[in-house]
């Protein structure tokens, strides 16, 4: 199968929807979990992620905008044991409430469809990564309607023993932007890890020292829990590429850790809520 580059497939799909990438890092000691969302209404635009114990669930950015929670606050990660489940949607309750049943996943699976949201009716991904004496598996199932026929609901389960170092599989909700939207089709496809994450963050940090001219860039979030892995790439790859003659730009993990995308919400919504109050005052 061919190897496909997130990068590229990301930039040529104006709209895949939510997607999940599962695989291992290219040093072969990690396993590797993503997921990201889309949004087009604003109802869907106002939310973020936010860590709750091992796991992360999605949140109102702005509590006032929010108009219906049902598809769009859920837990799209949770942990049960050695099994890590990564989801679209509330399905991830369904998942880990079933397979502590000792269900498996597929049979975990089968109370749930696709989304209710005609006509588009999204598809549901979820994906779990298993890992056991040393040995990691993982498995990538979508639920989608038949062709947007909402009497029919496809099932499909795809599973991966021992995957390749550096490789991974990518599934997403849609093929493309459209009206309806069209629903992802065939085998999740196959990519290559991390290299291509870490060049678009690159890139990004470039951009960003080209436009601002800073003299250090602070990188946050959990995914510095792998900075062994991701700044010596990341330092190289901007050092090489940026075009700054005179000093080179010093780029470092923040002290904040984990906290830094929530701290930094905290102030976006203090200072929102003081231009609103010098509003009010004058």
């Amino acid at each position: 199968m061919k190897m496909l580059s997130i990068e590229q497939e990301l930039k040529n799909n104006s709209y895949p929807g939510r997607g999940i990438i599962i695989g291992k890092t290219p040093d072969g000691k990690k396993a590797v979990a993503a997921y990201f969302i889309m949004g087009r209404s604003e109802n869907s635009r106002n939310r973020v992620f936010v860590e709750e114990g091992e796991g992360i669930h999605t949140q109102a950015f702005d509590p006032s905008k929010l108009t219906d929670p049902s598809l769009i606050i859920y837990a799209p990660v949770r942990v049960l044991g050695n099994k890590t489940i990564v989801t679209n949607g509330d399905q991830t309750d369904t998942i880990y409430e079933g397979m502590d049943r000792q269900l498996t996943f597929e049979q975990s699976l089968r109370s749930r469809e696709f989304e209710p949201d005609a006509p588009n009716y999204t598809p549901r991904i979820s994906g779990v990564m298993h890992i056991e004496n040393g040995r990691y598996n993982y498995a990538m199932s979508i639920l989608k309607s038949n062709n947007g026929n909402p009497e029919s609901c496809n099932r499909y389960t795809f599973a991966y023993e021992n995957p390749a170092a550096g490789e991974g599989h990518f599934i997403h909700t849609y093929m493309c932007d459209g009206d309806p939207l069209p629903s992802f089709e065939g085998e999740p496809e196959a990519t290559l890890l991390c290299k291509d994450c870490m060049d678009v963050w690159a890139a990004a940090i470039i951009n960003y020292i080209h436009a601002y001219d800073p003299e250090i860039v602070v990188i946050g979030g959990g995914i510095m829990r792998s900075a062994d892995i991701i700044l010596p790439y990341l330092k190289e790859r901007i050092d090489r590429l940026v075009w700054a003659p005179e000093n080179k730009v010093e780029i470092t993990t923040s002290l904040l850790g984990d906290n830094a995308a929530l701290l930094g919400i905290s102030c976006t919504l203090s200072t929102i809520k003081k231009e609103r109050c010098y509003e009010q005052i004058f």
